[in-house]
C-alpha cells in the first residue's frame, strides 16, 4: 500500500529532473490560526513553504517548527526568514502568465486598474466595481481556457495534482474570488493583492524569523517520529491535496499522535467542501481555499470537536 505523497518530488508539473522551487509566496490568512490556536506560547507545527505563515506565528509569540519534503523549498524559507529576497516559484511563474494576458485583452485587468480596485476598503463598494470593471465575458472566456479539465493547468500539473484540481476549476475559483471580495475589504487583505497583482500592498513587512526550526523531512513522518503529545497545534495547507487514501489515513493517526488532547488542527485543501460546507474558507482571505477546516482534539477521535467559525 503507497502511503507516500507525490510532494516528495518536488514539482507541481512534469518532467524528469529534480526538486524545484514551487511557492515563491504563501497563500493561507493566518487570521484563522490566531483564532483557533492556543494562546501564544504554545508549541505548533506548520508546512515551511515560503516563510509566510511560519514567520507570522512567530511574530505572534508562538514556538514553531517548519517542516518541507522538498529541500529547495526548506532552503528558500530559510533564506527567506533570515532577511533574503522574495522570489517567484511554479506556482507564481503560471499565476504571472495568467495575469500578463488579463492585463493584454482586458481593460480593468491593467496593473494600475487593479492597484486602485485592491485600495478600496468597503466591500459594498467593491462588489460593485468588480462587476463593473473587472467580471465579465472575457474574464470567464480566460479562466475557462486555462482552468477547465483539458486546458493549460490540467495539461502543466503532474496527474495526481490535476486529479485534485475541482471539476470546472475556472467557475469555482471565480466565486471563490467573488466571495472574498465582496466579504472582507481589499485595503486589509494582501493575499488577494498577491493573487491579483503578484505583489504585497506597499508597506507590507517581509517575513522575518530567523530563528524558527526548520526540519527537512515529510510531514507525517515527523509527526510520526515526535513525543507523544509534544505540539499543541498544528496548520498543514495542501498537505492530502494530491496523496491518496492511505496517505491520509497514516496523517490523521499521526496527527492523534503528535498533538495533545485539547491542541487544535487546522487543514487546508483546494478541493470543494462537502455536505458539512467550507468552514473557515468563507474567512480565510486568501481566496484558493475551498474547505479550511479547524478542530479541537478530543482524548479520542469521537470526542474531536471542529470549531466553528
Amino acid at each position: 500500500m503507497n502511503t507516500g505523497t507525490p510532494w516528495a518530488k518536488g514539482r507541481l508539473t512534469g518532467g524528469l529532473s529534480g526538486p524545484r522551487l514551487l511557492f515563491g509566496r504563501m497563500y493561507e490568512d493566518w487570521g484563522v490560526e490566531r483564532q483557533v490556536f492556543p494562546a501564544p506560547g504554545a508549541k505548533v507545527l506548520c508546512i515551511a513553504s515560503a516563510g509566510d505563515t511560519a514567520a507570522a506565528l512567530a511574530a505572534l509569540g508562538y514556538d514553531v517548527t517548519a517542516v518541507d519534503i522538498n529541500p529547495h523549498q526548506l532552503a528558500y524559507a530559510r533564506a527567506r526568514l533570515a532577511g533574503g529576497p522574495t522570489l517567484g516559484g511554479t506556482a507564481e511563474k503560471g499565476m504571472r502568465l495568467g495575469r500578463s494576458t488579463a492585463a493584454l485583452l482586458l481593460p480593468g485587468w491593467r496593473p494600475h486598474r487593479l492597484r486602485d480596485f485592491l485600495r478600496l476598503d468597503d466591500p459594498a463598494e467593491q462588489a460593485r466595481r468588480w462587476h463593473r470593471d473587472l467580471d465579465g465575458p472575457g474574464l470567464r472566456r480566460l479562466m475557462r481556457l486555462a482552468l477547465r479539465p483539458g486546458g493549460i493547468l490540467a495539461a502543466a500539473l503532474r496527474p495526481s495534482f490535476a486529479g485534485a484540481v475541482p471539476a470546472r476549476f475556472d467557475e469555482v475559483l471565480h466565486r471563490r474570488i467573488e466571495r472574498t471580495v465582496v466579504r472582507h475589504p481589499n485595503a486589509t487583505n494582501p493575499w488577494l493583492s498577491r493573487l491579483l497583482t503578484g505583489e504585497d500592498p506597499p508597506g507590507t513587512p517581509p517575513p522575518y524569523a530567523p530563528h524558527t526550526r526548520l526540519v527537512h523531512g515529510d510531514v507525517t513522518a515527523v509527526l510520526e517520529g515526535a513525543r507523544r503529545g509534544s505540539y499543541d497545534a498544528v496548520t498543514l495547507s495542501n498537505v492530502l491535496d494530491g496523496p491518496g487514501p492511505a496517505f491520509a489515513h497514516r496523517l490523521r493517526a499521526a496527527v492523534r499522535h503528535a498533538v495533545r488532547p485539547g491542541g487544535a488542527v487546522v487543514l487546508r485543501s483546494a478541493r470543494e467542501p462537502g455536505p458539512s460546507g467550507p468552514g473557515w474558507a468563507a474567512e480565510d482571505r486568501s481566496v484558493l481555499w475551498g474547505v479550511v477546516r479547524a478542530v479541537r482534539l478530543g482524548a479520542t477521535a469521537d470526542d474531536d470537536r471542529r470549531i466553528e467559525p
